[in-house]
């Protein structure tokens, strides 16, 4: 089935300056861009995005690190794409990434893991509406 998900490649990954090297990754792993731009993250997406993690102590924290610069949105489709995507990206923990999976290759710890990737339809479809229009979907 042909899926859309959402692929964030996080500050610490614009840092790093491996965005082409990434999008690089899912193209041949055959994913079609339908969706890319910069984006600033503000606090009022972000208490949307991660709501799951408000309450945790962590979150400020969180929040900061992704509002410090601005990064870089995707929007993947293909068939299968979120597990196809979730199998380049590897586990959030990058000590428990597979070699060769974007994680392990550029990550450091949990929070600081390089790229945000939708886990299911459901979290797509909301990821997708917080960032694009529909006329930037392509």
């Amino acid at each position: 089935m042909t899926e859309q998900t959402v692929v964030l490649i996080k500050p610490d990954g614009m840092e790093k300056k491996v965005v082409g090297q990434i999008i690089d990754r899912f193209e041949r792993a055959g994913l079609m861009l339908s969706g890319l731009k910069l984006v600033q993250f503000t606090q009022p997406i972000l208490d949307v995005w991660y709501s799951h993690h408000k309450d945790k102590p962590f979150f400020q924290e969180l929040s900061s690190q992704m509002m410090s610069c601005p990064i870089v949105a995707m929007v993947l489709s293909g068939e299968g794409a979120i597990q196809k995507v979730f199998d380049i990206c590897g586990p959030t923990d990058p000590t428990e990434a597979l070699v060769g999976t974007i994680r392990k290759d550029y990550g450091v710890d949990k929070p600081h893991n390089v790229v945000h990737r939708s886990d299911s339809v459901e979290a797509a479809k909301k990821e997708i509406g917080l960032i694009f229009t529909p006329s930037e979907l392509f």
